[in-house]
């Protein structure tokens, strides 16, 4: 055996131990690295980023990739070709803030606290929304456009109710402009150079929005996210900058002005949609993210004309059939809940499909907690629409219900029962082959219809409204639509007090008891007796307005000898709830009156208006109001008095 080939026993032989670990370690980093890179995939995908865009009052027509024949929409239009168009996505409601509070709180509005459009009403504290479920799972939640679910100083502002940042409007009269003072950003005024308010400024207020929002996605690229864009155009003032691209597609047509702005409105949407995927695909986030598009509530009638009796762009009426949805925003036929939607997500939603699964806004929040892996309320109304996204079997609703300032609708697969006023007549409609609700069935389906009634009976509870601390700073917010342009009213007849000479000081005088009253705005009961002219008691009229007769039971706080009532109107411009028809009665006793010592017909004035009566000794009157003036179902009182000797 050669010397060079022998192994002596004992001997110590040269090692490669410090290579060898040195490729171990680097298969270890390696294969680390691949392991955090896929458990990082797929809590990417256990947790997708969701951006919802949704378009104020845009009309279900009003998109060129539904055969619009005026308003150019290519980005929205490749939305569609690349993801899923729905036929029967439906409104939470008619009007702005009702159908917010569906879509946040996966309920219909039969138990939501927001049901009236009156402004700022809140959710109440305790609701959840889908931002802050998304947030209680680790998103971030950022909010940009117009709120509508409580304004400043109430229990319903978004940075309570899940969202870590919104900018925009959290009052719908504050969004009517473009060129207000300031906007909001969690409930702190966020100020917009050389903005004066109405249709004056320097900043267009829907491109800071729009900007916020974008930040926010860039910003949160590398977690999951919930960019909720509820924003405000088409809608409000028809304004857009005049160097704004979409505006040179259309200002030179033969059309009405504001028929053009409002085209340009949508196209100038349009191009931002467009923006936010490009920015998506420029941060790999595109096969990741869900995003959906819709509007508000049905389209209305805008820009009408005996050539265009449906509006200068038909937002409710086929382009190409001239087939139409009765109806437009405000009201509960197919014209004032029919609106597009469109859903995107690259990879996991076919491209090019269309469905005419039947769904509304409260499926939106069980479609979102789903996708987050969640826990859904078990008291939300919606049920998730990822079955459909996704090409699976579909759960159904057994009804869909609706419900705004006394009208009343319900859906069971392809039949309508609708009540247009507080105790009206139901009607029926078919939509499988009536979709414009010409023919009403519901004598010949008495069976149908009763099924249906019984539905629209379970779904409704009564509203709980949420409350405000104060409302200076959301009566701000409204004035700010305006702010140093505002409109000078016609003050005639608008500034009467009650005379003090014959009338009984106000002092010590206590409300009893209301019949109703409108709490949401501030028109309460009190202001009644309160000596202020210029604050309102209105009668409720949130979530269908109470019938006549309406009562208040006052305590005059000693027993006097009255001689009779005075009556002073509303002061402002309106005339809604003016007495037209009323009686009184006096007493000792708060819980026992006599026959009504006076019926007095009153006249359409703003002046003060006397109503005397034998007089009568007694603590307590009682007023009833027997009809408005106006024919209407409410009763207003900006002060009232007591005639004494």
């Amino acid at each position: 055996m050669s010397s060079k080939a022998a192994i002596v026993v004992g001997e110590r032989r040269p090692t490669r131990y410090p290579e060898v670990m040195a490729t171990v370690l680097r298969v270890l980093l390696l294969l680390m690295s691949l392991l955090v890179s896929v458990a990082a995939q797929t809590a990417a995908t256990d947790k997708p980023n969701i951006v919802y865009v949704l378009a104020d009052e845009l009309g279900y027509y009003e998109l060129s990739c539904l055969g619009h024949p005026h308003i150019q929409t290519p980005n929205i239009d490749r939305m569609a070709k690349e993801g899923m168009r729905f036929t029967q996505y439906l409104a939470g409601s008619a009007v702005c803030a009702p159908t917010r509070a569906c879509l946040m709180t996966g309920k219909h509005s039969g138990h939501t606290s927001v049901r009236s459009n009156g402004g700022g009403t809140p959710l109440r504290a305790d609701e959840q929304t889908v931002a802050s479920l998304l947030k209680a799972r680790g998103y971030a939640t950022g909010g940009f456009g117009k709120w509508g679910c409580g304004g400043r100083g109430s229990t319903g502002v978004p940075e309570r109710h899940g969202f870590d940042t919104f900018v925009g409007y959290y009052d719908q009269v504050h969004a009517h402009s473009y060129y207000p003072p300031y906007i909001i950003e969690n409930s702190r005024e966020l100020v917009l150079a050389g903005n004066t308010g109405g249709r004056t400024g320097k900043t267009y207020s829907h491109t800071v929005i729009v900007e916020r929002a974008m930040a926010f996605i860039r910003a949160n690229k590398d977690q999951p996210f919930f960019c909720y864009m509820p924003v405000t155009p088409p809608h409000g003032m028809f304004d857009i900058p005049a160097d704004d691209p979409a505006w040179q597609l259309y200002k030179d047509k033969s059309w009405p002005e504001d028929a053009r702005r409002y085209a340009a409105m949508v196209t100038m949407l349009d191009r931002q949609v467009g923006e936010l995927f490009a920015l998506l695909e420029e941060l790999s986030l595109d096969d990741n993210t869900l995003v959906l598009f819709s509007g508000d509530n049905g389209g209305a009638d805008y820009f009408k004309s005996k050539e265009h009796p449906r509006g200068f762009h038909g937002a409710n009426v086929h382009p190409e059939t001239g087939v139409e949805f009765r109806g437009k925003k405000g009201n509960l036929f197919e014209g004032g809940l029919r609106i597009p939607m469109i859903a995107r997500w690259p990879g996991r939603i076919a491209p090019g499909t269309v469905t005419d699964h039947l769904c509304y806004f409260p499926d939106f929040l069980p479609t979102a907690t789903e996708l987050a892996s969640a826990e859904t309320p078990a008291d939300v109304d919606g049920i998730s629409m990822m079955p459909t996204l996704l090409g699976k079997e579909q759960k159904q609703h057994e009804f869909l219900y609706w419900e705004i300032g006394g009208q009343t609708a319900v859906r069971h697969l392809h039949w309508k029962a609708i009540r247009t006023r507080k105790n009206g007549e139901w009607q029926l409609y078919d939509l499988r082959s009536d979709v414009s609700e010409t023919t009403d069935l519901a004598v010949s389906k008495q069976d149908v219809l009763q099924k249906l009634i019984a539905m629209a009976e379970r779904a409704h509870e009564p509203v709980r409204e949420g409350t405000f601390a104060s409302r200076e700073l959301h009566e701000k917010d409204r004035r700010a639509k305006w702010g140093k342009n505002q409109p000078r009213r016609n003050r005639r007849g608008s500034n009467f007090r009650l005379p003090k000479k014959g009338l009984l000081a106000h002092d010590g005088w206590q409300l009893v008891r209301a019949s109703s009253e409108s709490s949401s705005n501030g028109k309460v009961a009190k202001n009644a007796i309160d000596g202020n002219p210029k604050t309102i008691w209105h009668s409720r009229w949130q979530g269908g307005p109470e019938k006549h007769p309406h009562e208040l039971v006052i305590d005059l706080g000693r027993s006097v000898e009255v001689h009779g009532l005075c009556y002073l109107a509303r002061q402002d411009n309106g005339w809604n709830g003016t007495i037209k028809e009323c009686e009184f009665s006096i007493s000792e006793d708060p819980k026992a009156f006599p026959e009504a010592a006076k019926k007095a017909t009153l006249k359409k004035t703003k002046r003060p208006q006397r109503v005397p009566c034998p007089p009568t000794k007694g603590r307590y009157i009682k007023l009833r109001i027997l009809s408005e003036i106006n024919g209407g179902p409410w009763a207003s009182i900006a002060d009232l008095g007591v005639m004494i000797k």
